[in-house]
């Protein structure tokens, strides 16, 4: 945001380049000491490198989707087998399990409908193959990385 209002505003004096830096440091050592980025004792923040990582990734995985969808709806017998089933939400916070579920709803020729009460998600595909590749992992192992794992907070109940 800083970088963001430095650009727009085009004020570059010194005086308010070091004010400002001074400020967002004092702001984010506050937000981390009142934990205010914890929600219910989660996390609701993520690994910064790890999320460009994962966004390039599940760019390219959206680009081989939507050629195979393009590939199915084009050929004439139009190869579709639209399925219906729980696949298993592994992530380990509500931010990696949201984050799976619009991954999936992202990718074209998937859809994540609604989470279970056992915390699989149920996801429409346009051909069972797609689902066959949500059930290897390999999203949601990456979803893993992206996630921040912190010790839980001795003061904190348990459930």
């Amino acid at each position: 945001m800083g970088i963001l209002w430095l650009l727009l505003s085009g004020l570059f004096k010194t005086q308010l380049l070091v004010l400002g830096v001074l400020s967002v440091a004092l702001v984010a050592w506050l937000a981390n000491k009142m934990l205010i980025l914890r929600h219910r004792g989660q996390p609701i923040y993520f690994r910064f490198l790890h999320i460009l990582n994962y966004w390039a990734w599940l760019g390219w995985q959206i680009l081989l989707s939507n050629t195979e969808v393009t590939k199915r709806i084009l050929s004439k017998d139009m190869n579709i087998k639209p399925t219906l089933r729980r696949v298993t939400a592994t992530p380990d916070t509500d931010l990696g399990r949201a984050i799976y579920a619009n991954s999936i709803t992202l990718t074209p020729g998937t859809t994540a409908i609604n989470f279970t009460p056992d915390d699989d998600i149920l996801v429409h595909a346009l051909h069972e193959d797609s689902l066959h590749e949500l059930e290897m992992g390999q999203m949601a192992a990456h979803i893993r990385d992206v996630e921040v794992h912190l010790e839980p907070d001795p003061l904190e109940p348990q459930k």
